[in-house]
């Protein structure tokens, strides 16, 4: 029986111990460039972090050094008011109460420009100016620009005075709940609405179901009621200055001249104006608090527990117009 043939053994000659010392040398160049990159990366980024640092506490001293200026705090109202938007109650308030808080502004000024929005966020706005009015003596003057209608009206009747462009939009004071009904279009398709619920009144004002009188009735009441609401914060701003007649809380708009007439605002001015002739510091300040992206995450994550109900609300369109 023949014996296997044994494997040649691998020759070592001297151009793989070339090699093979060439890619050791190599692979140690290639870990020592990698090792002084992220030397230099970790360096620089300490750096940036010192300068960070650095620009922040001068932007803070700057900052200091700005209020301490006889100024007027500008706080903007933009857009719809809503818990949702940029003009909420809580970046809202939180201005105000800096504003109050800082000596050195002479007095606060509302620059709004807004179509109305929610009822909630608005009287939460409003209450927080006659509490800080009354716990500090500081002037707060609503300025309109292009409208100031329900919502924002409502926040507005709150400051100590309203200054208008003749043809700013300025009122609506009312209340409305909107939707639609669509009954008559199932029929005619041959839809049949299947709703179940426990308790009688769960299916509220259900659009897909004809209307229900009692429930109604019940939406009337409660919309009265918050009109009323509306009314008395109008009353109690504008005091005697409100020449009131049967048009004024029925929910119609008017520019800025018959507003002043009507007593729905004191005067006309821009924000310059008032800031320097009226509040006396020309020096103008913009206190308005503005989230970031991180700061809108957290807060719509916080209020996930009610976005059924704020969607239900939304659809049935429940804002003051």
């Amino acid at each position: 029986m023949d014996e296997p043939t044994p494997a040649p053994s691998a020759k070592i000659t001297p151009e793989w111990e070339r090699e093979t010392l060439e890619k050791l040398v190599f692979a140690t160049l290639r870990e020592q460039r990698a090792a002084r990159r992220w030397k230099i990366f970790f360096r620089l980024l300490w750096l940036a972090v010192v300068l960070l640092v650095a620009a922040m506490l001068m932007r803070d001293v700057a900052t200091r050094a700005t209020l301490a200026v006889p100024h007027t705090a500008l706080i903007e109202v933009r857009g719809v008011i809503a818990s949702d938007a940029d003009a909420n109650a809580r970046a809202v308030v939180q201005s105000l109460r800096a504003a109050f808080k800082e000596p050195s502004a002479k007095g606060v000024l509302l620059l709004i420009n807004s179509p109305g929005g929610s009822p909630v966020q608005a009287g939460i706005i409003a209450d927080e100016i006659h509490r800080l009015r009354g716990l500090h003596d500081k002037p707060v003057h609503a300025v309109i620009e292009e409208v100031g209608a329900s919502a924002a009206y409502y926040v507005a009747s709150a400051a100590t005075a309203i200054h208008v462009d003749k043809a700013s939009l300025v009122g609506s004071i009312g209340v409305m709940m909107s939707g639609f009904g669509f009954t008559e279009l199932m029929d005619k398709v041959g839809v049949d609405r299947r709703l179940l619920t426990a308790g009688e009144n769960k299916g509220f004002m259900d659009p897909f179901s004809p209307p229900n009188e009692a429930q109604v009735r019940h939406t009337q009441a409660m919309l009265d009621d918050i009109h009323q609401q509306f009314i008395d914060v109008v009353r109690k701003g504008r005091g005697e200055r409100l020449r009131e007649t049967p048009e004024t809380f029925s929910g119609l708009i008017w520019n800025g001249q018959r507003a002043v007439e009507k007593g729905l605002a004191d005067g006309f001015g821009s924000v310059e104006h008032v800031a320097s002739e009226v509040i006396g510091a020309a020096h103008i300040i913009d206190y308005t608090q503005r989230e970031n992206v991180a700061q809108q995450l957290a807060r719509r994550l916080g209020a996930g527990a009610g976005e059924s109900a704020l969607q239900t609300l939304k659809e049935w369109g429940w804002v003051l117009r």
